[in-house]
């Protein structure tokens, strides 16, 4: 696995300074303001933030990310994880993480790609192509990788077909295919070979974790959980904290936690209401955690959040 360094590379080489230059100026066409912005490409996304924020928690979903300019830290538990033009960052499984802007200004504003990656896609070009050996145990489900000109010139082509939607249809899947296939073909790539195999215990953690979201108001009893993706209790544990940096309970007291954290922003008006909906039957025990987890009580935090800019929300 590719140990988080710990400070920024320098600036990229000129091949790859031409390319991000390039794709740059197409996500500031495709950008009006800070934000993440959906695209005519469905599986596409495109950040923009004219300053540094806070840090910001969420459920990060299987996806590559591409920065074009500025930098950003990724924590996954209490490992640190930063990423710039030079290195792309990939997500093979849901992972619970803490991410924050770094390095951003009006004039030149982070800007960043992220293309979700589908473990069914990656399996299917696995069977035809040299797939990488996976190693033993599950790698961490979070990892960088120096950005090379192919996987660079790949991506930028795909966010280019958005000033030619008529070419979508027909071009985005190749580009998106060969990006996989960069992917795969990188130093890391038996890390996402390993989450795609359908024997494995990738897979095993990844249906893990959808039991765990499917279930989340529910007691969580690993006995349960370990028979429900074929796995014995002491396995489960040990291959979950590999890819995850957590075991499954904290897993689950962090997604409730978010996901109560959505509720109060989008649905429910009060912090009670939200902590049951997630499973808590105790209100106080859930504004605790829910404090020590964000940093203030629930209907503080929702004022900040509400009161921030879109660079906040990140």
């Amino acid at each position: 696995m590719t140990s988080p360094p710990p400070s920024l590379t320098q600036a990229a080489g000129p091949d790859l300074s031409v390319l991000l230059a390039r794709l740059a100026t197409h996500i500031e066409r495709a950008t009006p303001g800070d934000g993440v912005f959906a695209t005519a490409i469905g599986r596409l996304a495109l950040i923009r933030a004219s300053q540094p924020n806070q840090p910001v928690h969420a459920l990060h979903q299987p996806a590559l990310c591409v920065v074009a300019r500025g930098a950003k830290r990724v924590m996954l538990q209490d490992q640190v994880y930063l990423y710039d033009p030079s290195r792309y960052l990939v997500a093979s499984v849901d992972l619970l993480v803490s991410g924050q802007v770094l390095q951003a200004t009006p004039e030149a504003p982070y800007l960043c790609v992220r293309l979700e990656l589908d473990p069914g896609e990656i399996a299917g070009l696995m069977l035809q192509t040299q797939a990488p050996a996976a190693p033993a145990l599950a790698g961490r489900g979070l990892w960088l990788s120096r950005t090379t000109e192919p996987l660079l010139d790949a991506v930028l082509r795909l966010v280019g077909l958005l000033e030619t939607p008529e070419d979508i249809e027909t071009l985005a899947p190749l580009a998106i295919r060969e990006i996989v296939y960069r992917l795969l073909k990188s130093p890391e790539g038996p890390l996402l070979a390993h989450i795609a195999r359908a024997d494995g215990h990738g897979q095993r953690i990844r249906n893990a974790i959808a039991w765990i979201k499917t279930h989340l108001e529910q007691p969580l009893r690993i006995e349960t959980l370990a028979r429900a993706v074929h796995m014995s209790p002491s396995s489960l544990h040990q291959h979950f904290k590999a890819v995850t940096a957590m075991s499954p309970l904290q897993y689950q007291k962090q997604l409730r936690l978010q996901e109560a954290r959505r509720l109060l922003l989008s649905e429910v008006a009060d912090a009670a209401s939200a902590g049951h909906r997630v499973g808590y039957a105790s209100p106080s025990q859930f504004s605790r955690e829910y404090r020590r987890q964000f940093g203030a009580p629930p209907a503080r935090d929702i004022e900040r959040l509400r009161a921030g800019t879109a660079s906040d929300l990140l």
